[in-house]
C-alpha cells in the first residue's frame, strides 16, 4: 500500500543556499512513514499498547535535486518486503510536476520494548501494511565498510534531551545532522548510506571520527569503547 502527502518547503527546512537540507529531507521521509502507520491504525499508541517499536537499521538515500523554499512536493512511502523481524520500505520525494527529487530504501527492525529483542512481524501487521513493488535502483549494500586508516577525530559530546525521539533514544535524523556537521561546508551530499549499530540514549557520550573516501566522506559516531552507534557514508555521486 502506497501512502503520500503533499508539502511545501519551509524556511525552517532550508540551508544558506535556500535548498532543502538533507536532515529535513529525512524528516519528510520519517513523517511520511509515521503518517501512514497512524492512518492504518498501527501508529505510536498501537505500538506502545503491544510493547513493540520499529527501529531503523539502515538508510540508503539518493538525491537528484534538493527543492528550494516554497517549492511544492509530494512525499510517498510503501513497504516492499518483510522478512521475519525486518521490514523494508521505499520513499520518494517528487515535485508537483512529477520530477523525481529524491528516493530512498530503508531497513527496519521490529523490536519488543520489554525484552529489547527482535520480534517476528505478525501476519495481521503484514496484511495491514501490504506490499508494493520495490524501487529499481542501485542503492548499494546495507553494510558499510569502515576504512582502516585516514581517520580524523573530534571532541566527544554528550547526548542531550533534544536529540531524542518518542522511543527515548537519539532520532535517526539527528545522527545524520550531527555527522554532516563534520563535512566541508560546500559539500553537497547526493548519495547517503547509514548503518545503525546500536541505540544512543540520554547521557551517552559520542565520539565523531571522519574518513576521506572516494567521492566523499565517511563519519562514525562512536561510544566510549570506540564502537559505532552509526556509520554514515556521504558522497557527491
Amino acid at each position: 500500500m502506497k501512502y503520500s502527502f503533499t508539502g511545501t518547503i519551509r524556511y525552517s527546512e532550508i540551508g544558506e543556499n535556500r535548498k532543502l537540507t538533507l536532515p529535513s529531507l529525512i524528516n519528510y521521509f520519517q513523517d511520511c512513514s509515521n503518517f501512514q502507520s497512524e492512518e492504518i491504525g498501527l501508529g505510536i499508541d498501537w505500538l506502545n499498547m503491544h510493547n513493540r517499536v520499529w527501529v531503523l537499521a539502515a538508510w540508503q538515500i539518493h538525491v537528484n535535486r534538493y527543492p528550494v523554499m516554497g517549492e511544492h512536493t509530494v512525499i510517498s512511502t510503501w513497504a516492499h518486503d518483510f522478512k521475519a523481524f525486518q521490514g523494508f520500505r521505499n520513499f520518494t520525494m517528487e515535485s508537483d510536476q512529477g520530477e523525481m527529487l529524491a528516493y530512498a530504501n530503508s531497513t527496519w527492525a521490529y523490536m519488543n520494548q520489554e525484552t529489547g529483542y527482535p520480534e517476528r512481524v505478525t501476519q495481521d501487521v503484514l496484511d495491514t501494511y501490504g506490499l508494493k513493488e520495490k524501487l529499481q535502483a542501485d542503492f548499494g549494500p546495507r553494510k558499510i565498510q569502515i576504512p582502516r586508516e585516514g581517520e580524523e577525530t573530534f571532541d566527544s559530546f554528550t547526548v542531550k534531551e533534544y536529540h531524542l525521539d518518542t522511543n527515548h533514544h537519539v532520532n535517526n535524523g539527528q545522527y545524520i545532522q550531527l555527522a554532516q556537521g563534520y563535512l566541508p561546508a560546500d559539500f553537497e551530499v547526493k548519495r547517503m548510506r547509514a548503518e545503525y549499530k546500536q541505540q544512543a540514549r540520554l547521557g551517552n557520550v559520542m565520539s565523531p571520527v571522519l574518513y576521506r573516501i572516494p567521492e566523499g566522506y565517511l563519519v562514525t559516531l562512536n561510544d566510549e569503547g570506540d564502537k559505532p552507534y552509526v556509520t554514515i557514508e556521504f558522497k557527491i555521486d
